[in-house]
């Protein structure tokens, strides 16, 4: 090559020398001399064989880098003197050239192949417009050749798929198309369908297609094509899998053909044929649908019957026979047997002796018989009238001596004894009858002496003997009988109860009467629950025991460095809110204070409620006593506010509030289909009289604090709960409860007259938020060695719902079981504060805060978390605070005290998680889901 340059400068000719390519090229002057395309000659020292240009017998391919490892780009062509790689525009030099020369012995020239090595850091610090890529350049003594770009890339497949395929059903025969869009890979991943782990051939089965844009195309599904089918991406890479798809293919049923015609189903007269099919052509499989259309069909049958023979009255008898007989006949004419009926069954001819059998001596005629036998007959028959005589005075005789001293053991103030009931009860001789005082006796009757019998006449709630009237006669016997109304003829002592006193039921014993009527009335009555806690920056939850009402104070309501005592309470006395028209109190009447504090956040106050929802039938208020002491509506359920939120659950009904104060619930029923739901309860406790057992039935308001009054009250008078309670749904249809006793033993127990059946007007029903609603049943044992009780006692609405009792206990107070008054016990800690009041951790808390209060275009924000937690009503509220998120979770924490159900709530966190990475790229995603599985592990 040295040479060749000085030759070069002798010719007069400029030319510029590359020591790194091994080449000289000559100026343009001696370019044009020699008539190269690109103005560049080749020495004269490189022998060529004249007339041909390179020629490409290998051309570079296109690569791609797998990983770390270099590539090798190759090309070869003839003739060539030199062959050198561009890439990118510029020279690849040539000491990464690796090259090789022959010869080709078909045509003598000369065949050079080079390569060169790529690697995965020069294809990354390659930055142009367009992928990194090498052309090989030839050299003859005619010019030069130029291959094909070749591109070099990095090959990769990410781990995501852009789609997953999805689970269907499809009824048989229907067309299935599972979409998959593979990954993004260099080069593009090839998809391959797996059903139950197995490859899927297309080419051997033509129903299935799968080159339409990766998808698996089903064109008509058959129960074999039910299965788990996933998308398999690959390339030069790696593998990926989508996640797996079923797919269920079911069949809807048939009906097979109809049967013949049976017989008809009666052998004459109108009756009725049937026939039938069945559900199995085909029949449903995976979940199809049954079939539609009657089974059995029925078509009306008519035959003549058969009808049996009877007999036409006998004829006349003929006329005496010398053998002393006569004869008479009938036929089987009325009617006569026809369509296959019976024969007449008996004689068609009868014949009897017809001289009233005095033809019995050989049948002689009457006047052939001798004088002597006829005047034995006659005195056996005079013999046997004269007795019978005799027997029936004697009998008459004694019957009036028994009647006449019956009638002397009597005075003359006898009662008719059809209006005696089989109770007498002897009173105090000393005591005069009064008849010009009147009173209504209630309740088991136990008059062992006056005061007994005062004490006994105070009306529970329904008078279970309200036809019974007590007549005292001169012999001071106390009757019991009917009458059109309840009275009572007697004197009215002091030291009884107050009339209208509704809890004078309990158990009593004469020798301590007395004390027992002293200390009931002057028992306190208790006008409200009440509990408190101090609560501070951290705020906690304030419960009522076992009356469902319940106060969460949110974390930073109160300011930091202050601590207030909150009460809360609920009135048990009178209500103070009155119904106006159709208005109906739901909810106890719940208290919360201090009325002066003010909070930051709003808190959540939980009220229990009666009603069953539904926003056809009932339109519910929430409605707050105001300082002068009337009732104003704050709002109804169904309004838009920014004051307060009312959430309604099936038992209970979750406010947010910032002030505190008194609230109830109220409710105006829209239709007949209003449904107030009642705690069916039935308690016993033994009487006054050793042998009596008292039954009380209470229907009240299915809200845990009505229930829980009274429990406090039948614990105060001995009652035990005899039965779980159960739920009436009781219909506002204006048609009243009736209570009943069944079922009750008949040779062991009896209950008292009249008192088997109860019936409450609808109104006091309605309305039973006032006192609890009872009604009282009495029973007497035969004998003290009766120990157990079983029977069913019935309320049902009329024309509405029914409830069963099944009553099956020990009247025996050690013998008796227990029955737990509430499932759930939470008064072991009235109050809680601080983070062990709350569900949610705080730091998980503040995460999701951040997270979804942020405003997000792709809908990720708090208006979704609503959504998913079943808040779909009034978000004008949650839009006006300042952590829309904070104000949900509060009103989550206050549904879910008592179950604390963070698996929902992670699930719906995750299930956002899943909606957003749809709508994201691949990186923002793998971030949010790597947020919301540390949310999992942390307990969310």
């Amino acid at each position: 090559m040295g040479t060749a340059a000085a030759a070069g400068g002798g010719g007069g000719g400029a030319r510029r020398w590359l020591p790194w390519l091994g080449l000289c090229f000559w100026a343009a002057g001696a370019a044009a001399a020699r008539g190269t395309d690109n103005g560049e000659v080749l020495p004269e020292s490189i022998p060529s064989a004249p007339g041909t240009l390179p020629h490409f017998i290998e051309e570079p391919d296109d690569a791609y880098i797998i990983k770390s490892n270099p590539i090798a780009l190759r090309c070869k062509a003839r003739p060539a003197m030199q062959i050198f790689f561009k890439c990118n525009g510029e020279w690849v030099h040539q000491n990464e050239h690796v090259s090789e020369e022959s010869l080709d012995e078909s045509s003598g020239l000369k065949v050079r192949e080079v390569f060169i090595n790529v690697t995965r850091q020069q294809v990354e610090d390659f930055h142009g417009p367009e992928d990194y890529w090498c052309q090989c350049v030839a050299w003859s003594h005619l010019g030069t050749s130029k291959s094909r770009k070749a591109s070099v890339r990095i090959a990769y497949l990410r781990k995501n798929f852009e789609q997953d395929p999805q689970g269907r059903e499809v009824p048989i025969e229907g067309m299935i198309v599972l979409h998959c869009r593979p990954p993004e890979g260099v080069p593009a991943a090839e998809v391959e369908w797996l059903k139950n782990e197995e490859p899927i051939d297309s080419e051997q089965d033509e129903n299935i297609d799968t080159r339409a844009d990766h998808n698996l195309i089903i064109r008509q599904a058959r129960l074999s094509d039910s299965g788990n089918y996933t998308c398999m991406a690959a390339n030069i890479v790696a593998k990926r899998r989508s996640l797996s798809a079923t797919v269920v293919v079911y069949v809807n049923g048939g009906w097979s053909s109809w049967t013949e015609w049976s017989a008809c189903n009666v052998p004459c007269g109108r009756g009725w044929q049937k026939r039938s099919r069945t559900c199995t052509n085909p029949a449903p499989l995976n979940g199809g649908a049954f079939c539609e259309g009657m089974s059995v069909q029925k078509i009306t049958c008519t035959s003549l019957c058969p009808v049996d023979g009877s007999w036409e009255v006998w004829s006349e008898w003929s006329v005496c026979s010398p053998e002393c007989e006569h004869l008479r006949i009938r036929e089987c004419t009325a009617p006569p047997p026809r369509n296959g009926g019976k024969f007449c069954e008996g004689l068609s001819q009868e014949s009897e002796n017809c001289t009233d059998g005095l033809c019995i001596l050989d049948k002689k005629p009457l006047h052939e018989i001798k004088p002597q036998s006829i005047e034995n007959a006659s005195d056996i028959a005079l013999y046997s009238g004269l007795g019978a005589a005799v027997v029936a005075v004697a009998v008459l005789v004694i019957g009036v001596t028994l009647y006449r001293r019956s009638q002397s053991d009597y005075g003359v103030d006898v009662i008719d004894s059809s209006a005696l009931t089989g109770n007498s009860l002897l009173l105090n001789s000393s005591m005069q009858p009064d008849l010009t005082v009147s009173r209504t006796y209630s309740g088991p009757i136990c008059l062992q002496d006056p005061l007994d019998k005062e004490l006994m006449t105070e009306s529970s709630l329904f008078n279970p003997l309200s036809d019974i009237k007590v007549k005292v006669q001169s012999s001071f016997v106390v009757s019991l009988g009917v009458s059109e109304r309840a009275e009572y003829h007697g004197k009215n002592h002091p030291g009884t109860f107050p009339h209208g006193n509704n809890r004078g039921f309990s158990t009593m014993h004469p020798r301590n009467k007395t004390p027992y009527i002293q200390n009931l009335s002057s028992l306190p009555t208790r006008t409200e629950l009440r509990t408190t806690g101090v609560f501070g920056h951290l705020g906690g939850r304030l419960v009522m025991p076992n009356t469902g009402v319940s106060l969460l104070i949110p974390h930073g309501a109160i300011p930091e460095e202050n601590s207030w005592e909150i009460y809360m309470s609920i009135n048990q006395g009178e209500p103070s809110l009155q119904s106006d028209g159709s208005e109906v109190l739901l909810s106890p009447e719940v208290t919360c204070g201090p009325p002066d504090m003010i909070v930051t956040t709003p808190f959540a106050l939980t009220i229990p409620h009666c009603a069953d929802v539904s926003s056809e039938h009932w339109t519910i208020h929430l409605k707050k006593r105001t300082q002068q002491g009337k009732w104003e509506e704050v709002m109804s359920v169904e309004d838009e506010s920014t004051s307060c939120y009312c959430l309604l659950d099936p038992f209970a009904c979750h406010v947010l509030l910032d002030s505190f104060g008194t609230y109830a619930l109220t409710g105006e029923p829209i239709t007949d289909c209003a449904v107030k739901q009642l705690k069916v309860a039935v308690f016993g406790c033994m009487s006054c009289n050793s042998l009596d057992y008292n039954l009380r039935v209470y229907c009240v308001d299915n809200t845990p604090c009505a229930f829980q009054e009274v429990v406090s009250d039948e614990r105060h008078h001995g009652g035990q709960l005899l039965e779980e309670p159960k739920l009436l749904h009781f219909k506002g249809n204006t048609f009243s409860l009736q209570i009943s006793v069944l079922d009750i033993p008949p040779f062991l127990w009896r209950i008292k007259p009249f008192t088997a059946c109860q019936e409450v007007p609808f109104s006091r029903v309605w309305c039973s938020n006032r006192q609890p609603l009872h009604c009282a049943f009495s029973l007497e044992r035969y004998t003290p060695t009766t120990t157990q009780l079983s029977c069913k006692i019935c309320i049902r609405q009329l024309k509405g719902h029914e409830q069963i009792l099944q009553v099956q206990t020990s009247i025996l107070e050690s013998e008796r079981e227990t029955i737990t008054f509430f499932a759930q016990e939470d008064s072991t800690f009235p109050a809680q504060t601080g983070p062990k009041a709350f569900k949610i951790p705080y730091s998980i808390r503040q995460r999701i805060c951040a997270t979804f209060d942020t405003p997000n275009a792709k809908g990720k924000d708090w208006q979704m978390l609503a959504q998913k937690n079943s808040i779909n009503r009034n978000l004008s509220y949650f839009a006006t605070q300042s952590s829309p998120s904070a104000v949900i979770l509060n009103l989550w924490e206050a549904r879910h005290q008592h179950d604390g159900d963070l698996d929902s709530l992670a699930c719906a966190l995750e299930e956002i998680g899943r909606t957003h990475m749809k709508l994201s790229n691949i990186t923002e995603s793998q971030l949010d889901e790597a947020d919301f599985n540390y949310s999992r592990q942390n307990g969310l």
